[in-house]
């Protein structure tokens, strides 16, 4: 036979979702040579030599012919080694030394070792879950991955520890039992610090449980040292526990970055960047665009420490994922959505040496207090629900006994969480509600009037004006009020940034 055309199915990772790729090998005579076209990156070129070494090392014949390898459609970009296994099955297939024709609607994904090894590769749940979308009956994963792969449900996993085991596969003389799924965590490990360390600061306290509870954004200011890096990691332990859903969304982007855990997946993420990130770093980018800290921290806590030490076109990255809760990348030709349903917890000094400009140590000269201070532009600070003002604690306070425990508090977050649920569907909290959602929270006269005073004497902006009543729905949601009232308002008025100046 002159020319022999082999297909296989596979997946390549756009973003954090998974795209189908049809492989096509065909074999003809010719200057023995082997190809691979398609829009392919470096690493799925260089699929050419990891083939041919494992096919050669598995007792496999490798095909002293012309082989090209087409990687369908070609106008879509492919990286990452996920596609040697399907390259390898595609051309032993085409050599007549392989007949898969028992497995119909099979996706293979795996790379491959010199030795024939498959190793695992980032992103097999979403490459599972897009299988089950596209009614394929079996996916062939890496051992590795397959408690993984056994997420997605209602598909097939076959795990292959090397590429010999393609033979008896096809030849129906062995079919490995389907792997148990991964354990999804819904709540924080047991190793996340307990928030009965933080003593003294009362307010910072409330400031976290307000914000936990409505899922609202907060800026802690203070000097060095006052504790509020140490109340930032402690945040995830009062947080409610991950519904199902949420979990598995969680886990589908660490598994698309290469951060799932083998152990078992899900959890809050909670993400703390050093300063000298860049915008891409933090929202993401790159080309072909990648997912940045605020995806990764997606339903879980993305803390800034030393806020005013970031570049400030890197925070002003962030004004448009803090609204909508998703960064858009734009690149020739395609647009990537990348979810980043985040709570941003920030940290800064009052001043570059730190004590503030009301202490008489103080030396920073005014023009460099407002050159530090600049760089968190109004209209992201507008964006900051909650400020919290940090002191020292007093030696009375850190030789005093613990204070409250995560586990109380967190029953009183998870309690008001179910009333924004009932409010506004699963999943939502209030700081996610619309425009007309915040229209219509009851609150009494004496609270509607507080508001429209504020709002006409500290001439609060309009966005200002909509994130007061969200974090007064909080607050009226944490004492179990039906409607906000005067007390409440007047919390969340004491609690925004803009009206504790």
């Amino acid at each position: 036979m002159v020319s022999v055309l082999a297909t296989a199915q596979t997946f390549t990772l756009d973003g954090i979702a998974a795209r189908s790729v049809r492989v096509e090998v065909d074999v003809h005579r010719g200057l023995p040579a082997f190809s691979v076209v398609g829009l392919p990156d470096p690493a799925v070129r260089e699929a050419r030599e990891r083939v041919r070494a494992a096919m050669v090392n598995c007792g496999f014949d490798f095909p002293l012919r012309r082989i090209v390898a087409n990687l369908a459609p070609a106008s879509l970009r492919k990286a990452g080694p996920g596609m040697d296994l399907a390259i390898a099955a595609a051309l032993l297939v085409a050599s007549g030394q392989l007949d898969l024709g028992r497995l119909p609607k099979l996706a293979l994904v795996g790379e491959l070792a010199l030795d024939g090894a498959v190793r695992a590769v980032p992103g097999v749940l979403a490459i599972a879950e897009a299988a089950r979308e596209r009614d394929m009956e079996t996916i062939v994963v890496p051992i590795e991955n397959g408690p993984e792969a056994a997420l997605a449900g209602e598909v097939g996993v076959i795990c292959l520890e090397n590429l010999a085991q393609l033979s008896a596969l096809a030849a129906g003389e062995w079919m490995p039992d389907r792997p148990e799924p991964m354990p999804l965590r819904l709540s924080s490990g047991a190793g996340v610090p307990d928030l009965a360390d933080l003593r003294g600061q009362r307010h910072l306290r409330h400031a976290l449980e307000v914000a936990a509870a409505g899922g609202h954004s907060l800026l802690m200011v203070g000097p060095p040292g006052a504790g509020k890096s140490l109340a930032a990691s402690r945040l995830p332990s009062i947080l409610p526990p991950l519904a199902p859903e949420e979990a598995l969304e969680v886990a589908r982007i660490a598994s698309a970055c290469g951060r799932l855990g083998a152990g078992e997946a899900g959890g809050r993420p909670f993400r703390a960047p050093h300063h000298t990130v860049s915008p891409a770093g933090l929202v993401g980018g790159g080309n072909p665009p990648s997912p940045g800290e605020a995806t990764l921290a997606h339903r879980g806590v993305l803390f800034l420490d030393e806020l005013c030490e970031f570049r400030r076109d890197t925070l002003e990255a962030l004004r448009a994922p803090l609204e909508t809760g998703w960064v858009s990348i734009a690149r020739a030709g395609s647009w990537r959505y990348l979810p980043c349903r985040f709570m941003l917890v920030a940290a800064a000094n009052p001043c570059p040496c730190g004590r503030g400009e009301a202490d008489p140590e103080c030396s920073c000269a005014p023009l460099a207090v407002r050159r530090y201070q600049a760089r968190l532009s109004g209209a992201l600070a507008d964006r900051i629900d909650l400020l919290a003002a940090i002191r020292q604690p007093s030696a009375e306070e850190l030789a005093g006994p613990q204070g409250e425990a995560s586990a109380a508090v967190r029953e009183r977050v998870a309690a008001a969480r179910e009333r924004q649920e009932s409010r506004l569907g699963s999943g939502r909290s209030n700081a996610e509600m619309t425009p007309s959602e915040v229209r219509e929270c009851a609150l009494d006269e004496p609270a509607a009037a507080l508001l429209a005073d504020a709002y006409s004497r500290r001439r609060l902006s309009a966005r200002a004006h909509d994130r007061v009543l969200r974090l007064a729905r909080t607050v009226a949601d944490l004492a179990g009020a039906e409607a906000i009232g005067r007390e409440q308002m007047a919390q969340a008025l004491q609690l925004r940034r803009r009206d504790t100046e």
